[in-house]
C-alpha cells in the first residue's frame, strides 16, 4: 500500500507508537479516563496550532484548526476508553492496570487521530476547520451522548464527522464501506429477581429466583423465534446469570444482564416490550418481585449515503481501489458513534486489521502497522473536503 501520504505518516510512526503504547500501559475504564484525557490533552497542546477544549461531557476533548478563509468544518472522532478484560499478552508494553485493559484498539485509535492532527498541523494543506473529537465512554455507550448532551454540535458546528474501527479477521490495511443500517443499536439492560432467602433443605419456606430465572431465560428466547421476522437481524443475549455462590441455600435475589441488539428501531421498539411483559409475567408466576434496569436507549448506526461514497472515493484515490471494498454486510455489533451520526452527516469505516484475535478477546493485539495507514486516511479526508 504504498503512496505518498501514507510514507509521509509513516515519519510519524515512532510518536505514534510511543503515544498508542503509553496509552496501552495505562487504560482506564469508561468514563473514568481522567488520566487518558490529560494526556491526549497535553499531546495536542504542544503542537502550538490548535485550540484543545477539554471536559466536554465529562472527559471529552475537541482540538479545533482553521486554516484560510474556508467556511466547511470537518469532524473525526477517536475514542480512548478500555475494557475491563484481563490482558493476556506478553507485550513489552502490557497493561499496568490489573484487569483493565486495551483490548478494542482504542489506543490505536486515539495515536492514528493524534498523528494525523500533528501532520496536518505542520503541512496545514486544507482551507476551512478541522475539529478533532477524543471521546470517552464508547463501551459503555455512555460517551458520545454525553459529549452532544454537553454541546458537541452546538460548540464546535460541523458539516459532517467521521470516524474508524480496526477489525480483525479483514485483509490489512483495507477499508471496508457500509451505506445506510451498519450496525445494531444495543440496549444493556439489568433484570433484578428478587425471593425469599431460606435454607436449601427447606426449599418450601423460600421463593426462589433462580428457578424464576431460569424459567425467564429460556421464555426470554422466545421473542427472536417467535415475535421477529426472519428478515430481521435481532439478538436477545443473557450474557450475565448471578446469584448466591453456596449451594445449601435458597438465595434472596438473582441478576440477569442482558445485550439486546436490533437493526431497525421499530423491530427494537417491540423487543423491548416484549421483554417488559414476559420479565413481568415470569416474575408473577414464581411469585417473584421484579425491577428492570435500562441503560443508555440505543440507536442504529445509521452510515449517510452521500457521505460514505464520498469518504470511500477518497480512499480509493488515496489508497488504490484494490484496498476500498463497498457496499459490505453490516454488523450486529454496536457503537456509540451512532448517537453523533443522528446529529451530523457522515461515515463510520471498518478499516481491517489482518489476522488475529478478534476486539475484546483477551489475547487480541492492536496492528501498530495500521499506524501511518489510518492518520494517512484522515488527512486525505481532510484535505479532500477542505480543498
Amino acid at each position: 500500500m504504498k503512496n505518498q501520504l501514507t510514507e509521509n505518516l509513516k515519519n510519524l510512526s515512532p510518536n505514534m507508537k510511543e503515544w498508542m503504547e503509553h496509552l496501552h500501559q495505562t487504560p482506564e475504564l469508561s468514563m473514568q479516563e481522567s488520566e487518558t484525557a490529560k494526556y491526549i490533552a497535553k499531546i495536542l497542546k504542544s503542537f502550538g496550532e490548535y485550540e484543545v477544549v477539554e471536559g466536554i461531557g465529562k472527559y471529552g476533548i475537541v482540538a479545533s484548526l482553521k486554516v484560510g478563509n474556508g467556511g466547511k468544518a470537518i469532524g473525526f472522532r477517536a475514542d480512548f476508553d478500555a475494557l475491563p478484560i484481563q490482558e493476556e499478552n506478553d507485550l513489552p508494553y502490557k497493561s499496568k492496570n490489573e484487569g483493565i485493559s486495551h483490548l478494542c484498539g482504542h489506543d490505536g485509535h486515539s495515536a492514528m487521530l493524534l498523528g494525523a492532527a500533528k501532520y496536518l498541523a505542520e503541512t496545514k494543506n486544507f482551507n476551512g476547520t478541522i475539529r478533532l473529537i477524543f471521546q470517552p465512554g464508547e463501551e459503555t455507550m455512555q460517551g458520545s451522548p454525553a459529549m452532544i448532551k454537553d454541546g458537541l454540535f452546538d460548540r464546535f458546528p460541523l458539516d459532517a464527522v467521521y470516524a474508524m474501527h480496526n477489525i480483525p479477521g479483514l485483509e490489512f490495511g483495507k477499508f471496508h464501506y457500509c451505506e445506510g443500517a451498519t450496525m445494531s443499536a444495543v440496549d444493556n439492560w439489568e433484570i433484578e429477581l428478587s425471593g425469599k432467602g431460606s435454607h436449601g433443605s427447606m426449599p418450601e419456606l423460600g421463593i426462589d429466583p433462580i428457578v424464576c430465572g431460569a424459567s425467564l431465560v429460556m421464555a426470554l428466547q422466545t421473542i427472536v423465534s417467535r415475535n421477529v421476522s426472519p428478515w430481521k437481524n435481532t439478538v436477545v443475549n443473557i450474557g450475565s446469570f448471578q446469584s448466591e455462590n453456596t449451594g445449601n441455600v435458597v438465595p434472596q435475589t438473582a441478576l440477569l444482564k442482558l445485550s439486546i441488539r436490533n437493526m431497525d428501531n421499530d423491530v427494537r421498539k417491540m423487543v423491548l416490550q416484549r421483554i417488559r411483559t414476559i420479565v413481568k409475567a415470569q416474575a408473577e408466576a414464581f411469585n417473584c418481585k421484579w425491577e428492570i434496569r435500562e441503560g443508555v436507549p440505543g440507536t442504529v448506526l445509521m452510515n449517510t449515503p452521500e457521505n460514505t461514497k464520498w469518504a470511500s472515493s477518497v480512499a480509493k484515490k488515496t489508497f488504490g481501489e484494490e484496498n476500498v471494498k463497498d457496499h459490505v454486510s453490516p454488523m450486529m455489533s454496536s457503537e456509540d458513534f451512532a448517537f453523533m451520526l443522528e446529529q451530523r452527516p457522515g461515515n463510520y469505516v471498518l478499516f481491517g486489521s489482518g489476522d488475529g484475535f478478534m476486539v475484546h478477546n483477551p489475547g487480541y493485539v492492536f496492528n501498530q502497522e495500521l499506524l501511518p495507514i489510518g492518520a494517512a486516511y484522515w488527512v486525505a479526508l481532510a484535505e479532500d473536503y477542505l480543498k
